[in-house]
């Protein structure tokens, strides 16, 4: 018999147990032998849970017991997590995770580990959830050269997003309602500031690209500071405002970024509301795919943790096809603001007379497009610019800043 263990028995935890327990005889059948979840390590007690058999809170127990072939790890955290990974990869037990932060921050290092082991270091669960994505580009794309990656990555900001734009809620009103229906943390500062997006991205374009980012190299902006004018402007101009999450390939290196960008309708990605993810892949081959469902949850990312240990118990002779290099050239990123945008900007004139101002922008721009919204005040002006290099752009906004106050400026995707 087969054995396995759980380390942590939180909300994701709890839920890869319970659908494990629940789908035990499929699951039999599809690794082609029994199989049985040997221990469950949290620092907790559960007196009244079913399982409470199985419970320890020794991790010796777990490393120290041939009979282990795969470790769930969801407990989270480049702590204590970091720790017990390396540990059980370099004992040649496999490890799948949910631990995004985790898989960001040190995926190269733990799957050399694993490599060097006749070990798997799996990880479908930490980007969108219950979605598929992590196995189908190193599997189903895998004769792609990938062209980009970009998506709805955290349903938190998502969801906020859609109440400003469905029920014109503020963004304090509709993080509070998150809150409370239990989508936001208390501290939602990695939500909403862009960071677990940002580890997403990070994770999908080292898996494509084969070499690993790391989150300090991404430039990342949140949703904090988007207004409500701001989203009846883009509502006025064919747009919806979603937190974005992309990494593109330029010649031999790469650009990536998270911030909010203004969608445009003909997009998917502009109609994906509420806690829903979606992410589209351009390959040279394939296309734009599109990949959609809920980001997150106990159930849909127990969903993807099970697959990963059916698939740990199946391959548990070989080594899956998924690895990255390790890299610490900073000159791999291209720089941010070296890359062409379009950006919707808001603003202010400092005399109360924008139409005035008008000449001075196209001067300054190009050709833009101006945008109208209900009850614009008449010092507001509001409008898309050409497509620029970030910096040209930023220094055209300098010059403007001394006529105008600059109020707002999202990215175009």
């Amino acid at each position: 018999m087969s054995s396995i263990a759980i380390i942590g028995f939180g909300v994701v935890g709890s839920g890869t147990v319970e659908l494990f327990e629940k789908n035990k005889a499929n699951i039999e059948k599809k690794i082609g032998r029994p199989v049985e979840i040997k221990y469950i390590l949290d620092l907790k007690d559960f007196p009244d849970s079913e399982y409470n058999k199985k419970f320890t809170k020794n991790f010796d127990d777990i490393i120290n017991d041939p009979d282990v072939e795969v470790v769930a790890e969801l407990v989270g955290g480049t702590t204590f997590a970091y720790d017990y990974t390396k540990k059980l990869l370099s004992k040649g037990k496999s490890v799948v995770t949910s631990n995004k932060e985790l898989v960001a921050c040190h995926g190269a290092e733990l799957l050399k580990i694993a490599n060097e082991n006749n070990a798997n270091y799996l990880f479908e669960a930490s980007v969108g959830g219950g979605i598929p994505i992590i196995r189908p580009l190193y599997k189903c794309l895998a004769g792609n050269a990938i062209e980009s990656i970009s998506g709805i990555l955290n349903g938190t900001t998502n969801f906020i997003l859609t109440k400003m734009i469905r029920e014109q809620m503020d963004f304090e009103t509709a993080l509070r309602m998150a809150q409370e229906l239990g989508y936001a943390e208390a501290d939602p500062t990695a939500d909403v500031e862009g960071e677990d997006a940002c580890r997403k991205i990070c994770i999908l374009g080292s898996l494509a690209y084969g070499k690993h980012i790391y989150p300090e190299q991404v430039h990342r902006s949140g949703i904090s500071r988007i207004t409500l004018d701001d989203v009846e402007y883009a509502e006025n101009a064919g747009y919806a405002i979603k937190l974005i999450g992309s990494v593109q390939a330029i010649g031999n290196r790469i650009s990536a970024i998270v911030s909010p960008r203004f969608v445009s309708k003909k997009s998917l990605l502009s109609s994906v509301d509420d806690v829903y993810n979606a992410i589209s892949v351009v390959g040279d081959g394939v296309g734009d795919v599109v990949f959609y469902g809920k980001g997150a949850g106990k159930l849909p990312t127990a969903s993807a943790v099970v697959g990963d240990i059916i698939d740990a118990l199946k391959h548990q002779e070989r080594i899956l096809a998924i690895s990255w290099d390790d890299n610490h050239d900073s000159s791999y990123i291209v720089p941010y603001k070296s890359v062409e945008t379009s950006m919707y900007v808001r603003a202010k004139a400092k005399d109360n007379d924008v139409d005035k101002q008008k000449g001075h922008l196209s001067d300054l721009f190009g050709k833009l497009i101006f945008i109208e919204r209900n009850g614009r005040a008449n010092d507001e002006i509001a409008f898309i610019t050409p497509s620029l290099v970030e910096s040209e752009i930023d220094e055209k906004l300098e010059v403007l800043s001394k006529s105008m106050s600059i109020e707002s400026k999202i990215r175009m995707l």
